[in-house]
């Protein structure tokens, strides 16, 4: 990566070079990049922007020029690190539409929205349950835990015990993610942070992660995919005190005459999320913790719909660019609008795909449900197994027991075990025994279902 020049702020001589030649012949063209953003309103670090500017013109100069535009709206965020240097960061477009998306489509309101919207239709409390362990799956494969989504996701819904360091990786995650929403209402502070830590890593080589415990020294190093090192955390001594300052940021309740700039909780969750990283707290999975944090500062500003919202799901699919906008933050004095542009962008995205799930699910459920009152099949269904069913025929899960099917509907055993019988009598399921429990899946389809519901069969186009 290329590293800015070092400018020394509005005194940098390299700024007298405006009235010399050449570089006063071409005023205008230097003028022009006196602007934050580029052209295409993207918020660009040194190393992309220098391909960009017009041939002849000084790169120092061009770069010292972007930065005085930046400057003069920069808001400072927090101080970081050891020595303290600020944190600060500019409100781009990008980040403003991002808020604005997160604000009318993931808040707890708009989450209870969309649940009165499906009503008793009990198949969306499933697919959230599904959604759910999506973050914790990521999360772990992000840091390289080498399981499967299939194989990760049967573990968790069969709750049974892992049994790989991978497998142990993933459910630690999963176990972190329902602590970051069972604590979601707690003020944060330093026993906040190593709890969740241990909470998350505990089990899986507590030689290796010191469960709950700081790194006592200055080992600890990020490095890239060929053994580079890109960064140094702050130094251990001290890092108590300064995570404590952290959680006093954050703990600042809204409109608080030591916050001069309003931010909205969003920006405080992406900065919590960096500042982790920066710090480095652990000997190992400061990463999976960091997001863990965002998550949880989410939750506890009303943004339920996040535990549905899987960020790493993206993330992984973009590793390098997740590790860039930390190394050109921290290149660029700690300009944290590189790593908030792009965890904005993938936030976003995942905002988005959540809620395109969402319509689809009231699609598919009252395409169902007319397909049902049309055939007349619809009155030998209950509300239970009209849901159970729409699950398997949609994939969102294939095996159904008693238990968990009480789980998901929030019901008495009895009462899952009756809807599972009906559908079973009905042929629309088939039972296997499967060690000590009896499991149910979706018939195939080509043996019919009792009272012939030809729409239940599957249409196959002919020429």
């Amino acid at each position: 990566m290329k590293k800015p020049p070092a400018l020394k702020g509005r005194t940098d001589p390299v700024f007298d070079l405006l009235v010399r030649p050449p570089h006063k012949h071409r005023l205008a063209d230097y003028l022009a990049l006196l602007k934050p953003l580029d052209d295409q309103g993207r918020y660009l670090p040194f190393e992309a922007l220098r391909y960009r500017w017009a041939p002849g013109l000084d790169a120092k100069l061009c770069w010292a020029l972007v930065k005085k535009a930046r400057a003069a709206q920069h808001i400072n965020l927090l101080p970081l690190g050891e020595p303290v240097q600020w944190g600060k960061f500019l409100l781009t477009p990008l980040a403003q539409k991002t808020i604005s998306i997160v604000d009318r489509q993931a808040s707890t309101a708009a989450l209870e929205y969309m649940t009165s919207q499906i009503g008793e239709r009990a198949h969306f409390s499933y697919l959230l349950n599904d959604l759910i362990e999506d973050e914790a799956i990521a999360s772990s494969q992000l840091e390289g835990a080498a399981t499967t989504t299939r194989v990760a996701k049967d573990m968790l819904k069969q709750q049974r015990l892992p049994r790989t360091p991978d497998e142990r990786m993933v459910m630690g995650n999963y176990r972190m993610m329902n602590f970051a929403w069972e604590r979601r209402y707690e003020l944060m502070s330093v026993e906040l942070i190593t709890a969740i830590h241990r909470v998350g890593v505990e089990g899986i080589d507590d030689e290796k992660y010191s469960p709950g415990v700081f790194r006592i020294n200055d080992e600890v190093v990020v490095q890239d995919g060929a053994g580079n090192t890109v960064h140094r955390p702050p130094p251990a001594a001290g890092l108590a005190a300064r995570l404590e300052r952290l959680s006093h940021w954050l703990n600042l309740p809204e409109g608080s005459p030591h916050e001069k700039n309003y931010l909205h909780p969003l920006i405080k969750a992406i900065t919590l999320h960096f500042a982790l990283g920066y710090e480095h707290p652990f000997r190992d999975g400061n990463g999976r913790v960091a997001r863990a944090l965002f998550y949880w500062f989410m939750f506890k500003n009303e943004f339920a719909a996040f535990r549905y919202i899987a960020i790493s799901l993206l993330l992984r699919n973009a590793p390098v660019k997740y590790g860039r906008s930390y190394l050109h933050t921290e290149a660029d004095e700690l300009d944290l609008t590189y790593f908030i542009e792009f965890q904005c962008s993938v936030i976003q995205r995942a905002v988005l795909g959540f809620t395109d799930v969402y319509r689809e699910s009231v699609g598919c459920t009252e395409a169902f449900e007319r397909r049902l009152t049309n055939c007349g099949f619809f009155d030998q269904l209950t509300e239970k197994q009209r849901a159970l069913y729409e699950v398997a025929r949609n994939g969102v899960a294939r095996e159904f027991t008693a238990s968990n099917v009480a789980e998901n509907f929030a019901c008495s055993y009895s009462e899952a075990a009756s809807a599972l019988d009906g559908l079973d009598e009905l042929r629309v399921f088939e039972r296997r025994k499967m060690g000590r429990e009896w499991v149910l899946f979706l018939r195939n389809p080509v043996g019919g279902w009792k009272h012939g519901s030809e729409f239940l069969r599957p249409h196959v186009a002919t020429a």
